[in-house]
């Protein structure tokens, strides 16, 4: 379990982390999302040790990084995938962490052979690509069978194989009943692989709750139809009090009611649908809605450039 109380982080007099509290559990894939500079990195250093809190405290299975015996075989972490040595095979660099822990050699065979990397362990890693030190990144911090596993941007440069490799390995471990936390730009990915959300803008947690939960309550929810009674189904959803709004491409979408709501109410007073969808709220616009007022940088829109010339 990862534990995280009253965390903050002062960078002179910029607050990059400011008094966050959570907890991350076993038996669950955890998403840590948030704009760039919203602190998501830096707490994830501050839990493994690579950056000093200002304040507050970040425990791994009830102890801080620091005071691990073994942090290896109790935490594996991937923070920067280009961090190997260039000049090192893939081999010799997995066999010099483990290594640091008294693993043996088999391990190191075993996590090249989990993470595809078997026909390129000779290889020396400068000559690797994005998506390869990432798998070579991933293999490290699985060298010691962690319980808890910390991951920053782990899909960043995999080919689509790659993807699919990642989400099944981290539901894998999750299923093991160890202690999963990662991090991700790709909302698409993220609302694949994650059970539960922390959500962080401007060093604050703005959501920490169920992917469906975080969804649900960041989004709305609405019924698209089409009928050639738009005035007649308009009036009966109205007296439903219900919401309907009318698309540019003569659909009607409906608040505040199910799909069968609609149905049923369009069966009652004989209007035939044409078609009836239920649009759901994604993750997307869930991070969005939830991070609106907390991105730190955000590009102009082409009429401000425009203006400016």
């Amino acid at each position: 379990m990862i534990r995280v109380q009253s965390l903050t982080k002062h960078y002179g007099e910029r607050v990059a982390v400011d008094g966050i509290d959570f907890t991350v559990e076993p038996g669950k894939v955890t998403g840590f999302l948030g704009p760039n500079g919203a602190g998501k990195s830096t707490t994830m250093r501050m839990i493994v040790g690579l950056d000093r809190p200002t304040a507050g405290t970040a425990e791994v299975n009830g102890r801080a990084y620091a005071d691990l015996p073994a942090p290896l075989r109790e935490v594996g972490v991937l923070l920067d995938a280009r961090s190997a040595h260039k000049h090192r095979t893939a081999y010799k660099h997995l066999l010099s962490i483990a290594a640091t822990h008294g693993i043996r050699a088999p391990r190191v065979r075993e996590v090249i052979d989990l993470a595809g990397l078997d026909a390129v362990a000779g290889r020396r890693v400068g000559s690797f690509s994005l998506g390869m030190n990432q798998r070579l990144g991933i293999a490290a911090a699985l060298l010691g069978d962690p319980q808890t596993i910390i991951l920053d941007e782990p899909v960043n440069g995999l080919d689509p194989d790659g993807i699919l490799w990642i989400r099944g390995l981290l539901r894998r471990l999750a299923q093991e009943g160890r202690t999963v936390l990662l991090s991700s730009h790709l909302m698409t990915e993220m609302a694949q692989t994650a059970d539960h959300l922390l959500v962080i803008g401007r060093g604050t947690i703005l959501a920490d709750g169920s992917l469906t939960d975080v969804v649900g309550r960041a989004t709305s929810s609405a019924v698209r139809v089409r009928t050639r009674e738009v005035e007649r189904l308009t009036s009966v959803i109205t007296r439903a009090d219900a919401t309907v709004t009318a698309s540019a491409d003569g659909a009607l979408e409906i608040s505040d009611l199910t799909a069968e709501e609609v149905a049923r109410i369009a069966a009652d007073a004989g209007i035939v649908l044409y078609e009836i969808t239920a649009i759901e709220g994604s993750l997307e616009n869930a991070y969005l809605a939830l991070t609106a007022q907390d991105t730190e940088y955000r590009a102009s829109a082409r009429s401000d450039i425009e203006g400016a010339n």
